[in-house]
């Protein structure tokens, strides 16, 4: 019989059967995140379920990010109806300013390697990249869960994605994702993992890995998991006192396909709207107006990406006339450790609107919003129409570093240029 992929043997685990891909599953979850985006929804079907209780409180934990500050009378009796229901049964909550669900799942300690964590958001695939199965759900399985800890899941065929060499100066993990993205698709990967490998991951930290579990999701893939190694204990050490046991692949693991990637090859890259899997060599798109350049998000919002977009801006001299610069840490932790260095004070020098930790701008449901016919680089994950908020607006996604670069000279710009 043929080995285990790193998902196969997770689900295995946590299951307790033997479980290879196609298979349906049962699981013990060992973490599940809503956030105010998602738990309302997930109260009604509690409450429709017949739930009087919930199963273990301390695997659940609430968040509220997407709508920071509240925008509405309605916003705001979400958030009491979140708080109140954490209150009443022992729900770890994050409140409003803490910053991403996302990113704070991975800040407590809460994804270990070996782990099966859900999130009621697509984007909790992020957490992959701590070596655990992590994937998005829907308000009714976050309701399901609250109430009995599992959830079903059929165990996903596993892409093999090989990582070799090591990134140029100049190019950046958002160009590795963009690159897999152009190359798989919106739905190259649906329901199946990728399974990320080769000796090009040992030289990615692990906040880099972030970034392409992140981006997973928008191949259709299930998860985006990585195997466990120096960078990911060196991670854990100081957010956890738990122990955990990494999750390898077996060397004879069946493989749907692999995909390989030479990272000393890479170029900046960049999707156009309104499509993530519209991606070219950013110099295709070089010289295109830009009038606001956004920094944040679950994929772009983290102390790494704002030291390589302000390090862009330092060599740039700063912000071109007629660019709105935005700037949204991902978590009160991110934003206290870019004050604690500087990196907070230059931004602001530079003119840059800083936002509260959160989802910000990035789904158009608080922060700023782009205006009619404006053109923004992002650092997110998404660029459909209307995403941030208004569909006459046009969404372009690239590497902090390559916004700051757009963001020094209006237009899209190779930040190789900026940074000679």
């Amino acid at each position: 019989m043929a080995g285990r992929t790193i998902s196969e043997k997770i689900l295995a685990r946590k299951s307790g059967q033997d479980a290879h891909a196609g298979d349906l599953v049962v699981c013990e979850v060992d973490c599940a995140l809503g956030t105010d985006g998602s738990v309302p929804m997930a109260l009604d079907y509690f409450k429709a379920m017949g739930g009087e209780n919930v199963r273990d409180a301390a695997r659940l934990v609430f968040a509220l990010d997407h709508y920071v500050p509240p925008t509405s009378p309605q916003t705001i009796e979400l958030h009491r109806v979140m708080r109140d229901f954490a209150r009443r049964f022992s729900v770890t909550l994050h409140e409003a300013g803490e910053g991403i669900g996302h990113q704070l799942i991975v800040e407590t300690g809460r994804a270990l390697p070996g782990g099966l964590v859900v999130g009621a958001d697509s984007h909790a695939v992020t957490y992959g990249a701590l070596n655990c199965f992590a994937t998005g759900i829907g308000s009714s399985d976050l309701a399901a869960v609250m109430l009995c800890g599992r959830i079903w899941l059929r165990v996903p065929d596993s892409i093999r994605v090989v990582l070799a060499g090591q990134l140029p100066n100049g190019v950046y993990a958002k160009d590795i994702a963009l690159a897999l993205a152009g190359m798989l698709g919106a739905d190259g990967a649906a329901y199946q993992a990728l399974e990320f490998a080769g000796p090009g991951v040992a030289t990615l930290a692990l906040e880099d890995r972030l970034v392409l579990s992140n981006l997973a999701v928008e191949m259709g893939a299930k998860t985006g998991i990585f195997p466990a190694d120096v960078e990911t204990v060196a991670y854990l050490q100081g957010r956890t006192g738990q122990a955990f046991e990494p999750v390898a692949a077996d060397p004879d693991a069946h493989y749907s396909r692999t995909v390989e990637i030479a990272l000393d090859a890479l170029t900046p890259r960049i999707a156009l709207p309104h499509l993530v899997d519209q991606v070219v060599a950013l110099e295709d798109a070089a010289g295109t107006p830009v009038q606001m350049v956004y920094l944040g998000t679950c994929t772009g919002g983290r102390l790494r990406d704002f030291h390589q977009a302000l390090a862009v801006l330092e060599a740039g001299g700063g912000v071109a006339p007629g660019v709105q610069l935005v700037v949204t840490p991902a978590s009160r932790e991110v934003r206290d450790a870019m004050a604690a260095d500087g990196t907070l004070d230059a931004l602001v020098g530079f003119g840059a609107t800083v936002v509260e930790p959160g989802c910000g701008s990035c789904c158009g449901t608080c922060g700023v919003i782009p205006g009619d016919g404006v053109s923004v680089i992002s650092t997110a994950n998404r660029n459909f129409k209307g995403r941030m908020g208004n569909a006459k607006a046009s969404i372009y996604l690239a590497s902090p570093a390559a916004c700051a670069a757009a963001a020094t000279r209006g237009v899209v710009t190779d930040p190789r240029e900026v940074s000679r």
